[in-house]
This record gives structure tokens, sequence and C-alpha cells, in this order.
């Protein structure tokens, strides 16, 4: 559906880039309700669910919560806080360093990687057809938007 329909815009947008801002946005949006559904059976935000990737892709090495901070997504999520609700839920674990006791490394659980796993599964059953794209038009896309943020 196009962006006026879904938004129920009656007048024309002043730009292309001011609608392509919009489109973007809202298309965010869209994108993440979706999965916050996806992520409700597994009691995950997306942000932890962002957490808990991060820590795969290291495994079976750790980060520091600065170094989660740097990759997540929403720059803007609170790490520590985050951490100790994966921590609660047994997904994560954190090990403070003997010689600093500020300094705490974190990691991802087998528990955490399991989960990880199950997600993984039900969103390859479900699939990402809501997108409505192939993956020619995905790898554009993506380059466009690389190139817009250059």
């Amino acid at each position: 559906m196009k962006l006026e329909e879904e938004i129920k815009q009656t007048k024309p947008f002043k730009s292309e880039t001011q609608k392509l801002i919009l489109n973007i946005s809202f298309t965010h949006s869209w994108l993440n309700s979706i999965l916050i559904e996806r992520l409700k059976p597994f009691d995950l935000s997306p942000q932890q669910f962002n957490v808990l990737k991060i820590l795969k892709g290291k495994h079976p090495d750790s980060y520091s919560n600065q170094e989660i901070a740097c990759r997540m997504i929403d720059k803007s999520s609170n790490v520590t806080r985050l951490v100790d609700k994966l921590l609660l839920k047994k997904l994560v674990k954190r090990v403070e360093h003997s010689s600093d006791r500020r300094a705490v490394s974190i990691s991802i659980t087998p528990k955490g990687a399991e989960l990880l796993a199950e997600i993984d599964q039900v969103n390859t059953e479900k699939g990402s057809s809501f997108l409505n794209i192939d993956e020619a038009k995905a790898k554009i896309i993506n380059e466009w938007l690389d190139d817009m943020r250059t």
C-alpha cells in the first residue's frame, strides 16, 4: 500500500525527499511492530533480542556494556538495564574482572543461545513474505540505504 494511503495523506508531499524520510520512518515503525509481535511469545523486547544477537555473534567470547552499546541498533537503549533483565532470565551471564570491579564482561548463556535458535526457527517458518520483495530488490534497497548514510 502506498504511504499516502497508509497515513491518509490528502495533500501532496512538498518533495520526494520529504516523502522518503517519512516513508523510512513509517516503515521502521511497521517492521518494529512485526518484530514486537514475533518476540512476544518469548518474553523479549526488540532491544533485548538485539543484545542477545550481538552476544551470539561474539560467542564464546564476551563484550563489555560499552561494546554492546556501540553495536546496538537503538543507540538510546540502556544496556545495563537490558543486561540486568536478561540476567534475571538466565539468558546472559556477567563476570566481574578481578583487577577492576567496575569492568564486567557479558556473554550469552547456553539457554540464551537456545532461545535465539528457537526464535530463528519460528522466523524461518513464518518467513519474511510480509516484505513482498525478492532478494535482488532487497540488495538494491540495502545499497541505497547504505549510500544514504554516507
